[in-house]
Parts: structure tokens; C-alpha cells; sequence
């Protein structure tokens, strides 16, 4: 699966704390991630990730474009409800998307964790179904 971590200035270090308690998870998956997000997790976890621009340079663009290509299999974006962000624009953008293409999003730790177990369980099975059926209508 296609999993997206990001993580506003003030929520770096949770999401560094996450990725390396769910490592063992997360490196059975493509990760991918916005510029230093990507980067301060490669550097705690030695992870692979495949690094878009950061998300004020477009980085969340980039994710929602994978998003809305059904590229993405789940979002998990740490976001700082208490600071102005000068991007909220893309982030609102990102949100919508996994919203319209049915893409679960996780914006803090609590429910990155649900997401996370429900993964590691095999919850998410129903993507393939999903990734296989755009494609047979991608075909026609």
C-alpha cells in the first residue's frame, strides 16, 4: 500500500515518534512524505521514502494528486490546528481529496494509530478492490 506521512512544523517529532514505533509496519509499504517530513523520518528510522517538494513549495499538492489518481492508499497528516498555515489553501485541498476518492486521512497522532493497527490487522483489503475496479474502468 501507498501510505502518505506529513506532518506540520510543530508535529515533526510526533510523527517521527510514530514512524519509528510503527516501522516494522510502515517498511512493509511505499512510504511517502513532504520534503523534511521525509527526511527527519529517513534519518530517525532508515525507512524508504519517496520525498515530494515540502508542503508550502507543493508537497501536498503532489500527495493529492496521487490521491486523486487512486495512487494513495492512506494519508496520515499531523497537523497544527494552532498555527496559521501560510498553505492551509493545499491542506484544505488534500483533506477534500481524500474525502472525495474515499481515501482514509488521519490528522493527529490518535487516529494515525487507528489507522495504523487497522493496516497492520489487514483492514484495508477493500483498497486492492478498489485499485482493481478503477483500473477495469480505466480499460473499457
Amino acid at each position: 500500500m501507498n501510505i502518505a506521512l506529513i506532518a506540520h512544523d510543530e508535529k515533526k517529532q510526533a510523527i517521527i515518534g510514530f514512524s519509528i514505533a510503527y516501522s516494522h509496519v510502515l517498511k512493509k509499504h511505499s512510504v511517502f512524505a513532504t520534503g523534511t517530513t521525509g527526511l527527519l523520518i529517513n534519518e530517525a528510522t532508515n525507512l524508504s521514502i519517496h520525498r515530494f517538494q515540502s508542503g508550502p513549495k507543493g508537497g501536498d499538492q503532489q500527495i493529492g494528486a496521487m490521491v486523486a489518481n487512486n495512487e494513495m492508499d492512506m494519508v496520515i497528516f499531523f497537523r497544527d490546528p494552532l498555527t496559521a498555515q501560510p498553505h492551509e489553501p493545499d491542506v484544505s485541498a488534500l483533506m477534500r481529496l481524500c474525502d472525495v476518492h474515499l481515501i482514509p486521512l488521519a490528522t493527529n497522532l490518535a487516529a494515525g494509530e487507528i489507522l495504523i493497527r487497522a493496516l497492520e490487522r489487514g483492514d484495508f483489503q477493500w483498497r486492492e478492490v478498489v485499485k482493481q475496479n478503477k483500473q477495469k474502468d480505466i480499460d473499457k
